[in-house]
């Protein structure tokens, strides 16, 4: 279809949409049609006041609800912000059937309509809250409420046939603005319909306890890709658009953004491989670097970390291949701490070694099935030096309040039994014939 054809088409269709628009407003003024606009303005209005006064009643009723199921709650809601509709729906249809009975159906044919269009966006309306997201819930909303309308007064042929006037062509094919409008569409439902399938599905893949943390977030992430992916194809391959130049296209595209975006696939494909080998998972204690903290989440580009000061850290998952990561957690939950200390050289390095295994042993948290142990590590300028290690089980609850209870207990014990721990000390001699031993010397004879 060339642009002058199409231009043609379009101004044919806008033509007959005027001539019928204006049949219509000619029909107005016919008596019994002038009298159903008439009636339909009387029935809003008697809505409109209705609902002034049965909408608080409506309110204060729900608030005296208690033990009253959320979902109960949520659709007394819904209808209580939508009584003035209800009430305008109910009362067209009713004056609908009063005048069939009484006059002809044609007599009633304007106010069918009314009623038509009345109970069509009162039931598109309820139902579009049920979507979630508010954009996708509003495009929804008016996209379906422009369609019934056309539909109900029969204008669906001529839409049809203007949208797919309008368009541009790419050589042999041609996208028209109704070829977009369809894609759109079923692109959202079928997103819609994919995410509610991932939701579910996830649900089940998280609840199963013989599948591994790192695993469940292959799954998830992997079913997310499968089921987008096949919403989108499925979508363009039933408006008719030709996957083949797609294939082409993305091809080059994927040329592109394999030079432009290194960065970011690497980061996807070492996502990738932490969920494969299951090196990390969600849960685990590591280090990286001057990082210490536990894993929240493994996202595709990055892996969450939050530390013990509440620091959130979103770590790209290069790093953690290509670094070298302490996972405290990652075969066992036990865990080796050493802390080093000194005491005096009059001290017994015996008794010093069975008092410090007796203080480890007896904090909380150093297991006693693998009991501590200390070594002597050195003899130093003013101390005995020792090593003192202990075993933990429970990384998670931090390394840094478990040493320091160990410390305060090496403490409170050498306290107790008389053990010195040593400081350096100096002591500093003033030489004679310096400048300031002949003031000292000439100091003490002036005090003589």
């Amino acid at each position: 279809m060339t642009p002058d054809t199409a231009f043609a088409e379009l101004t044919g269709i806008l033509s007959s949409l005027l001539t019928q628009a204006e049949l219509f407003l000619l029909s107005l003024l016919r008596p019994w049609n002038a009298y159903q606009i008439g009636i339909a303005v009387g029935l809003f209005l008697a809505a409109h006041l209705g609902a002034r006064l049965i909408a608080p009643r409506i309110y204060e009723w729900m608030r005296g609800l208690e033990s009253v199921a959320k979902w109960r709650m949520r659709v007394l809601v819904l209808l209580h912000r939508r009584v003035r509709m209800i009430l305008f729906a109910l009362l067209a249809w009713l004056a609908v059937l009063v005048m069939r009975e009484i006059t002809w159906p044609s007599r009633s044919y304007l106010l069918a309509i009314v009623a038509e269009l009345a109970t069509a966006w009162l039931f598109i309306a309820v139902i579009t809250r049920l979507i979630g997201n508010p954009v996708l819930r509003t495009l929804v909303r008016y996209g379906a409420w422009t369609w019934v309308t056309l539909s109900i007064l029969n204008l669906t042929e001529l839409a049809r046939q203007a949208l797919d006037s309008i368009g541009i062509s790419f050589g042999e094919s041609r996208l028209t603005l109704w070829l977009a409008m369809q894609a759109v569409i079923l692109l959202l439902v079928l997103i819609t319909l994919a995410r509610f399938a991932t939701t579910v599905s996830a649900a089940r893949i998280r609840s199963n306890d013989d599948i591994s943390p790192s695993m469940q977030v292959l799954a998830v992430k992997f079913l997310q890709v499968l089921l987008y992916g096949a919403a989108f194809f499925i979508a363009l391959k039933l408006v008719g658009v030709d996957l083949t130049g797609l294939a082409v296209l993305s091809g080059a595209i994927g040329v592109g953004l394999g030079f432009g975006l290194q960065k970011v696939v690497s980061n996807l494909v070492s996502g990738v491989i932490l969920l494969l080998d299951r090196s990390i998972k969600p849960g685990d204690v590591i280090s990286l670097g001057e990082t210490f903290g536990w894993i929240n989440s493994l996202g595709a580009r990055y892996v969450s970390i939050t530390t013990r000061d509440g620091k959130e850290y979103l770590i790209p998952n290069e790093d953690l291949i290509t670094g070298q990561v302490v996972n405290w957690s990652h075969s066992n939950d036990f865990v080796r701490l050493d802390i080093y200390f000194g005491t005096a050289y009059g001290d017994d390095p015996h008794k010093v070694r069975k008092i410090a295994i007796e203080a480890a042993a007896g904090t909380a948290r150093v297991l006693a099935d693998r009991p501590p142990v200390c070594h002597i590590v050195g003899f130093g300028d003013s101390s005995v030096d020792y090593i003192l290690r202990f075993w933990i089980k429970d990384p998670t609850g931090g390394l840094t309040n478990i040493r320091g209870n160990v410390y305060l207990a090496l403490w409170d014990a050498f306290q107790e039994h008389g053990i010195s721990i040593p400081f350096p000390q100096r002591e500093v001699r003033v030489l004679e014939g310096s400048e300031l031993g002949t003031r000292k010397i000439a100091d003490e004879r002036g005090n003589l």
